[in-house]
């Protein structure tokens, strides 16, 4: 096979990356195509959810990597890892799996040797041994690793960057992901050989930590960080400063960020190059926004954010050049009039809209429909405790005034939309293109007849959708009970099916 088939193979197969069951297809086509598919198999095979039983193959394969020193040193501590494969894998591998492998994912490690254990029934003192044995196996088996993600699992505490061979294959790092309970000293020590993070996600639970900061502080090229919030805790500005302020050093190179408080610094007015903004708060109170009302984010194009009040983000959009082209919104306050025509009048280029309406916006809404007319995906989350939302209006106006390029849509609502509601909305699609429809009811029953009625709704539900579907009015539906199924501007693919990324 020529160079340059080769080449155009090898581009052809990295598209496929994600699509592991055509991946593993051209595996079988001849020896050349196995050769160029085998690496990006295994340049990450976590990157989808693992049941018990693939993990287990999973480490099966990994430790038939172990060198014969390895082996001789678990026999003689009498841990025999090799008992019940033997005869499963009879000739030598083809492969030097581990060598391919790119995206170290040390939870996916622990949960599989956890799986043995379980399995096997380990003694609990043999599973650390058996764990340096495979941290040593991934950071020593190719001289010419080079790991290009890393994710710690809760409470890790391994001093994994001491061991030989660290800091060469953690030195090209472009990803990493940890709890603020992991050891600080393993933060230090990453600090000191991994200069070129360009993705940092860091999970806080009740504290941060102090080595987080100097691992942010040591990189050179700083593109994403994502600071995730798993408590509903009101952080106060001694909590937020130090990890705010750390970020001043890298204002001209980050793009993305994701804040899950309420930002006590002026770190945002630093960020002149910011593409995406994500401030995600659990908890309100009367906390002082004034710093963030002249905020400029001129290249701004993705902005995600919950509970931050409407005037906040009017004030946020109008600042932005109109490059726009997301916005998920779920906004506090009683100012949400200004908002909608903020949106239409500022963001020409508008793609993708997440946001809450009340029968106040709802004709205002209409105007956005109008004046967004590359807007492709709809989100409208509804929760009517108060004044019942007319969902008629709603669908008349989307009916009506929607651009010929929104055919994807969400609905979301803590109360039941009526079936007669929802056929009038299809038929007046008729002469439109096939719609993508996600129906999220957010209502629940605790008692048993209830739950049962809501089954019963559902049921009807879905044969509506499913008749009108028939009719080629809508290409693919999802009815989602729980809500959590897809990603705010998912309609395809699933959340449990899709690529995890770390």
């Amino acid at each position: 096979m020529s160079t340059l088939v080769e080449d155009v193979l090898r581009l052809i197969l990295e598209e496929l990356k994600y699509d592991r069951i055509s991946l593993h297809s051209c595996i079988l086509v001849n020896k050349t195509w196995c050769k160029m598919t085998v690496p990006i198999l295994w340049k990450n095979p976590g990157q989808n959810l693992l049941n018990d039983n693939s993990k287990n193959l999973l480490f099966n394969i990994i430790i038939l990597h172990l060198s014969n020193e390895s082996r001789n040193f678990l026999k003689k501590q009498e841990i025999d890892l090799f008992k019940d494969i033997i005869e499963s894998y009879k000739h030598p591998l083809l492969f030097n799996y581990i060598s391919y492998w790119r995206y170290l994912n040390i939870h996916l490690l622990k949960s599989m040797i956890v799986s043995i254990k379980n399995i096997k029934n380990f003694d609990k003192t043999e599973i650390p041994i058996i764990r340096n044995e495979i941290f040593n196996l991934f950071i020593n088996n190719n001289r010419n690793t080079k790991f290009l993600r890393l994710c710690f699992p809760q409470q890790f505490d391994y001093q994994l960057h001491r061991i030989s061979g660290a800091e060469h294959c953690f030195s090209k790092l472009e990803s990493f992901r940890c709890y603020a309970n992991t050891n600080k000293y393993i933060l230090e020590g990453l600090a000191g050989i991994s200069k070129s993070i360009k993705k940092l996600i860091f999970d806080i639970m009740y504290s941060i930590n102090s080595g987080i900061i100097k691992l942010i502080e040591a990189q050179n090229n700083l593109k994403e960080v994502h600071f995730i919030d798993h408590t509903i805790n009101l952080r106060d500005e001694s909590f937020s400063r130090p990890l705010e302020e750390s970020l001043i050093k890298h204002a001209n190179t980050i793009q993305y960020l994701r804040i899950d408080w309420k930002p006590n610094t002026e770190i945002l007015s630093y960020l002149v190059n910011l593409i995406s903004l994500d401030i995600n708060l659990s908890l309100v109170r009367d906390i002082n926004w004034n710093h963030l009302e002249k905020l400029s984010l001129p290249l701004l194009k993705f902005l995600r954010t919950q509970k931050v009040p409407s005037r906040i983000l009017s004030n946020i959009i109008e600042n932005t050049k109109g490059y726009l082209t997301e916005i998920s919104i779920l906004y506090e306050g009683i100012n949400d009039k200004k908002l909608i025509p903020t949106i239409y009048h500022n963001c020409p280029n508008l793609k993708y809209l997440k946001l809450s309406l009340s029968v106040r916006n709802i004709i205002e809404f209409e105007n956005l429909l109008n004046n967004c007319q590359l807007l492709n995906g709809l989100v409208v989350d509804i929760y009517d405790h108060i004044i019942k939302f007319d969902w008629d209006k709603l669908f008349k106006i989307l009916s009506k005034s929607s651009p010929i390029s929104l055919i994807k849509f969400k609905f979301s609502s803590n109360r039941i939309i009526s079936l007669e509601t929802l056929k009038l909305f299809f038929d007046n699609w008729k002469n439109r293109n096939p719609m993508f429809l996600h129906i999220i009811p957010m209502y629940c029953f605790t008692r048993a007849e209830q739950r049962k009625q809501k089954q019963q709704e559902l049921q009807q539900l879905e044969n509506l959708i499913k008749e009108y579907k028939v009719k080629e009015m809508i290409k693919r539906y999802y009815v989602d009970s729980h809500g959590s199924a897809f990603e705010d501007f998912e309609w395809i693919q699933r959340r449990s099916d899709a690529y995890i990324e770390f």
